[in-house]
């Protein structure tokens, strides 16, 4: 399969088209091997317009939704970010480009060794895989100035917004069932603000659903 070709159309067909207009965030999607971020057996698709089976209930979240997230949290050269929910580590691979340095956040040993072998291969600059809770955030690295959940959220744990830096951005796609909305979420003074962006509908991520009471 001609993958670089596969590539250059996901970028044009897919993103491009749906309002992405962020050219560092366009070249690093054109330059960074999506296939190698998948199971082998799943290389061939990894280019469509929908998520994509990682195995133990995880996926890999399609390409405009991901670059629709990044592009309304406005990432700077000069800014750390906390990716949640990182997975084999793709979304890193991208922000690692865009920002300073990234902390990739993965609670699944299997998915993260994936990630840390493919930073390596790939040569990525500024991204550490590291491996806990996801609702819990990574406090080591914290203050971060650009949070992102790569799956989708019932809530986001109050730990998330407290390793947020002043000015800081959470961008997450926000959703009970059904249909979801991208929100992103600001920090200023110390003050919590969000609006909605659009509409997405992606796979959950574990840890991030309201817990429920006994209803009688």
């Amino acid at each position: 399969m001609d993958y670089e070709t596969a590539r250059r159309n996901m970028v044009e067909g897919q993103i491009r088209t749906n309002k992405v207009t962020h050219a560092a965030l366009l070249a690093a999607m054109a330059a960074v091997p999506r296939e190698r971020f998948v199971p082998a057996e799943r290389a061939h698709v990894a280019y469509v317009d929908e998520d994509i089976p990682l195995g133990g209930g995880r996926y890999l979240m399609e390409p405009m939704v991901f670059a629709r997230l990044v592009q309304i949290a406005e990432p700077d050269p000069g800014e750390s970010a906390l990716l949640v929910g990182s997975a084999t580590g793709y979304g890193a691979a991208i922000l690692a480009r865009l920002v300073k340095s990234v902390t990739a956040l993965e609670r699944d040993p299997a998915l993260a060794a994936k990630g840390r072998e493919q930073f390596a291969r790939q040569s990525v600059i500024g991204a550490v895989q590291v491996e806990g809770p996801l609702e819990q955030g990574w406090s080591r690295g914290a203050p971060y100035d650009l949070i992102l959940l790569e799956g989708s959220a019932e809530t986001i744990p109050q730990p998330l917004f407290d390793q947020l830096a002043e000015g800081g951005r959470l961008a997450a796609v926000m959703a009970a069932g059904g249909v979801g909305q991208a929100v992103l979420h600001e920090k200023r003074a110390d003050i919590l603000s969000h609006r909605a962006i659009f509409d997405a509908a992606v796979h959950p991520l574990p840890g991030f659903a309201v817990r429920r009471g006994f209803v009688f």
